[in-house]
């Protein structure tokens, strides 16, 4: 019983370290603003993963706790089992506040990494990574971008590394 503990200890160790990195062609923004963050962003487009298949209406909203962390409300209707999915979670700096890297938990003690790479100077539209190519958020304040937009920003997000063919490009 005590091995399996340590090994289960060293694995959640392991995970928590990898999941914070960030893939090497991937700049987090500088100088970046929290309170300009700050709102209700809607999702454009996104790299497939079973916590948010099936989802249409995807939104994410960023407020502040009490204690400075951000507090992350991902809300999407499953268009499958037709309801509403939420889950409330929270976000750190991974470094300073003026860097746009952030570790973000839904799941206690985990977190996974959440890097700001690209973001408009009114901070209307970014480009999230997470700690490989396998993750990536198109998020606007707009429900919806003009063609000649959507195609800046999948320019960008293929110049950096992702395969921009297997978005997914939720209804809101």
């Amino acid at each position: 019983m005590a091995i399996r503990l340590i090994f289960l200890t060293v694995l959640m160790t392991l995970l928590n370290g990898c999941t914070t990195g960030k893939p090497e062609t991937i700049t987090p923004v500088s100088p970046f603003d929290l309170n300009k963050y700050l709102g209700t962003w809607y999702e454009i487009a996104r790299l497939d993963h079973s916590f948010e298949r099936n989802l249409d209406k995807v939104s994410a909203t960023y407020s502040m706790n009490a204690d400075g962390s951000v507090k992350v409300i991902n809300k999407g209707f499953n268009t499958q089992k037709q309801q509403w999915k939420e889950a409330v979670g929270k976000a750190k700096f991974v470094k300073t506040q003026d860097v746009g890297y952030l570790k973000v938990s839904f799941f206690g003690p985990f977190y996974g990494s959440y890097i700001i790479f690209y973001l408009e100077p009114d901070y209307s539209t970014a480009l999230i990574s997470s700690y490989n190519y396998e993750y990536l958020w198109l998020l606007s304040r707009q429900k919806q971008l003009t063609n000649e937009q959507l195609q800046k920003y999948l320019t960008i997000a293929q110049q950096a590394g992702f395969d921009t063919s297997k978005l997914i490009f939720p209804t809101q």
